[in-house]
């Protein structure tokens, strides 16, 4: 590989460490400095700055990095509109470790048949995922979230609110809870009343 290793990384969830890709990166050889992230943003959304990043800073003869395809790209269009960008700036791509070059036409068709891959990957995890729930909507078992408070605490949250005995802040810590589920919990009681 020739130029500059730019590296890219993501993951859909905040819940998610990016640590791995990370260190398969470095282990690729791309620099710390040279690794751009998104996180929390699913690959179907192509708005992603550190993406937007990644490939401003690729010049001619560099390559882009990533440890898998479906990091890059879930849909077949949104890879073709990359590979698109990679072509037009003569920017290699490394998945894995296996380079390719978009500007030749078994690259191009090597990473054309990766992205259907990938973007049938996506969609049998979102099958996967609504069937899952409606064996556990048929079985009882899909409620939903559940609540950060018992009726009880709430009850008493609101009292001590009502009261004027603790700020919001303070509700916060008292009850471990964030202070959305602080107002949330005075608005069901406001709601009630009303």
């Amino acid at each position: 590989m020739t130029g500059l290793l730019i590296g890219y990384a993501r993951c859909s969830t905040d819940a998610q460490d990016l640590t791995a890709q990370r260190d398969a990166l470095t282990a690729l050889g791309v620099a710390t400095e040279r690794i751009y992230v998104d996180h929390g943003l699913t690959g179907t959304n192509r708005a992603r700055p550190g993406l937007r990043e990644a490939l401003a800073a690729c010049r001619a003869g560099d390559t882009l990095v990533v440890t898998k395809l479906d990091r890059l790209a879930r849909s077949v269009p949104d890879a073709r509109a990359i590979a698109d960008e990679l072509t037009a700036g003569e920017i290699k791509l490394c998945i894995g470790g296996s380079v390719h070059d978009p500007t030749d036409p078994i690259g191009r068709l090597l990473f054309n048949a990766l992205a259907m891959i990938a973007e049938f990957e996506a969609d049998l995890v979102r099958m996967r995922t609504r069937e899952g729930m409606k064996v556990a909507k048929a079985k009882g078992r899909l409620r939903g979230k559940q609540p950060k408070l018992s009726p009880r605490q709430e009850a008493h949250l609101v009292s001590l609110h009502a009261a004027g005995e603790h700020t919001i802040s303070e509700l916060e810590e008292l009850f471990s809870v964030t202070r959305s589920t602080v107002y949330r919990a005075l608005s069901r009681a406001r709601a009630k009343v009303g």
